[in-house]
């Protein structure tokens, strides 16, 4: 795969900071020497999960927002590797793959978005879909769990699509988010990969956690109770009026997507003043999060975590990389025995 950059060990040694008498998780995670095909490569490996990145912000652009969300896994592979291994976080379940880099393909990004050039971005968007739905099909035909690093959200159709395929059946998604991303089917962007993902045929049962008021249509509110695969909470409803309770909406959301494989899916733009495409002051925090990702992922048909949106600057790169490491921790503790 072209745009498969392998992570080596040279990458992790540049990038961990070992101190005397502490053991960081960077130093036994598994990597791969070499890469010829994925499945392949990773079938016999004695590792839980397979972690990837996805260095593109694309598919943010094509959809008229802020760009950014590419540099989310250099933020956060610099604090994963140097967190503490220990009996709760075991680096040797994990296997840290690579990444998906669209540095060449960025340059229509940095242009004054056109009808031409939204349209261009909107078809690239399409190439990503296909190298993303391959990756994590084939983590998943390996009996791995993909954890899915950066990028927009339009890579959720790629992550559903490739889940359906490796399991030969439609996927349930709990989707935690201010948006619903199910927008229209005008060409590929970050509002629109599940709205994809269930026109085709790839995506079954479809829970929204948390949804924004203010920013969702009526026309989309419309859409989404005419079909009963799709359900949803308003943030508003559950933190603002206080008419609903976390966990037991929680539960109820379990309800609707647990009877067959799903994913996760985690939008930094719900948690509160977090760095993203679509930064707001008003959302979940930090630990709504972490326990959002430890409810759903440790149920038995949890199968794959993606974490996205997040869009660090320098001066935020740490807190960004701090936030996603702990939800990557907090899933990968659901599978510790």
């Amino acid at each position: 795969m072209q745009h498969l950059v392998l992570f080596t060990s040279k990458d992790r040694d540049t990038l961990l900071k070992a101190r005397k008498g502490e053991s960081k998780f960077g130093e036994h995670v598994q990597l791969l020497a070499n890469l010829t095909n994925i499945y392949d490569d990773i079938v016999n490996l004695d590792v839980d999960y397979v972690i990837f990145g996805i260095s593109e912000d694309i598919g943010v652009y094509a959809n008229h927002g802020k760009t950014g969300t590419y540099k989310a896994w250099e933020a956060t592979i610099k604090v994963l590797l140097n967190i503490q291994n220990n009996s709760t976080t075991k680096g040797k379940r994990v296997l840290i793959l690579g990444h998906l880099d669209y540095i060449k393909a960025r340059d229509i990004v940095e242009q004054v978005p056109t009808k031409k050039t939204v349209s261009k971005a909107r078809r690239l968007v399409e190439d990503i879909d296909k190298d993303v739905t391959y990756v994590v099909s084939s983590i998943i035909k390996a009996g791995k769990t993909p954890i899915i690093i950066g990028g927009g959200h339009n890579n959720a159709y790629g992550n559903i699509k490739g889940t359906a395929l490796a399991l030969n059946s439609k996927v349930n998604v709990i989707n935690f988010d201010a948006h619903t991303d199910f927008r229209a089917e005008e060409g590929r962007h970050s509002g629109n990969g599940f709205s994809y993902a269930f026109a085709e045929g790839f995506l079954k049962n479809y829970f929204v956690f948390g949804l924004h008021e203010n920013y969702t249509s009526d026309k989309l509110f419309k859409t989404i109770k005419k079909l009963k695969s799709i359900k949803y909470i308003t943030y508003e409803a559950l933190e603002v009026r206080n008419q609903l309770d976390f966990y037991t909406e929680m539960e109820k959301a379990q309800n609707h997507i647990s009877d067959r494989h799903y994913g996760i899916e985690m939008d930094c733009d719900a948690i509160a003043n977090i760095p993203s495409s679509a930064m707001s002051p008003s959302g979940f925090s930090v630990k709504q999060a972490r326990a959002f990702v430890h409810y759903f992922g440790k149920h038995d048909n949890a199968s794959y975590l993606h974490i996205c949106e997040a869009s660090p600057t320098k001066k935020t790169a740490a807190k960004v990389g701090k936030l996603i490491t702990y939800l990557i921790t907090d899933f990968i503790r659901t599978g510790i025995k």
